[in-house]
């Protein structure tokens, strides 16, 4: 039967690219803004389905890439101090600070763990009190939730042992630098289902509005991403711009209440640096002043402060987060730069760019 369902979902996705050749020959280069979405097309071979003129390219969609180097420097750097456990998502292990990795790190003794979710971090202060355990807060709206319910969790149990270094980013404030700095310039966008579950297709109505960009919300499956496209080269086929929800079956207008409330409780914005798009402002959260014991930046902030300024990488993924280039035009592609020995977090994350066109070939 799974077969015969991956059959079936093949041939509408084959019905759809047909159906994509006959709205417009005119050139788009449309944006995959996450980075499941650019795996996606590169596992799929979706690229080989449209018409020539018709492209993508890679957005600031990948959490862990777009990460700073700084951010990344300074949480590898309290794990030099005594008795502290660094916890994180296994998606950050291999992602090279500027000396070293986690992996690398935890192979030269320090105390580094890998979990699921962050309430499994909490369970590690409540069961070790002797350690200071330290989350690695990274992601977009998806994750932030769950930080946000872990830290509620330790303070209503008092685990005065457990703390966050924050560095989560909020897609909508990327979107507006990476559109208004002109640079790229881009005929629609797929945006991301995951993400727009927690902050509501409203939160991209300025692209619109403001840009004239088209935009379609969309899963990850080759179905939703083709029914994406197809939607943004209809748009700019009919002169529109709108954010047409494509994955209705789990999103909706409106934010979610209850991760808003949530959310809101926890963090408040605060401007937040990217790699390749630099300091964007309002574009970050930060954990609020009634929380703060909670916060990592501030508990240690002497030793974060620190930190020395990261040096400057030989290495493009920043380019390539911003839609400037395709992966292949890094001079590090392929060459020092491959999956087996990644340079950059493009090459590292399962979300990557670099990742998803070194294994399933394409720019």
């Amino acid at each position: 039967m799974k077969y015969s369902h991956e059959f079936r979902d093949w041939e509408i996705v084959q019905s759809i690219a047909e159906r994509i050749r006959g709205i417009s020959n005119r050139p788009a280069t449309i944006m995959e803004v996450c980075g499941t979405h650019t795996m996606s097309a590169a596992r799929f071979g979706l690229k080989s389905l449209f018409p020539d003129g018709v492209r993508l390219v890679a957005g600031p969609g990948c959490p862990v890439c777009v990460t700073a180097q700084q951010d990344i420097d300074a949480f590898l750097a309290l794990g030099n101090i005594p008795g502290t456990a660094l916890v994180s998502f296994g998606d950050m292990l291999r992602v090279p600070g500027s000396s070293a990795s986690l992996e690398q790190q935890r192979a030269a003794g320090v105390d580094v763990r890998i979990v699921y979710s962050p309430l499994d971090a909490v369970d590690i202060a409540a069961r070790e009190p002797e350690k200071q355990v330290v989350f690695f807060g990274v992601g977009f709206e998806t994750t932030t939730p769950a930080i946000a319910l872990a830290i509620k969790t330790a303070a209503e149990r008092d685990l005065t042992n457990f703390s966050v270094y924050c560095v989560h980013k909020t897609m909508p404030a990327a979107l507006r630098a990476l559109l208004a700095s002109g640079e790229v310039m881009v005929s629609g966008l797929l945006l991301p289902g995951h993400v727009t579950t927690i902050i509501g297709t409203r939160a991209y109505d300025f692209i619109a509005e403001e840009f004239h960009v088209p935009c379609a919300v969309t899963g990850f499956e080759p179905v939703d991403m083709m029914l994406g496209i197809e939607s943004v080269l209809k748009q700019l086929a009919d002169g529109d711009s709108k954010i047409d929800n494509m994955y209705a079956r789990a999103v909706s207008s409106d934010a979610n209440p209850l991760a808003k409330k949530l959310l809101d409780t926890i963090f408040e914005p605060c401007d937040a640096e990217w790699r390749g798009l630099g300091v964007i402002p309002a574009s970050g959260v930060r954990i609020r002043s009634e929380y703060s014991l909670f916060d990592a930046a501030e508990r240690f902030a002497d030793i974060i402060k620190a930190v020395p300024v990261a040096p400057v990488s030989k290495c493009l993924c920043g380019d390539v987060l911003r839609g400037a280039i395709q992966p292949a035009q890094c001079p590090l592609f392929g060459v020092d730069c491959t999956t087996s020995n990644p340079i950059g977090p493009c090459m590292v994350s399962s979300e990557g760019a670099c990742a998803a066109a070194y294994r399933y070939g394409g720019s």
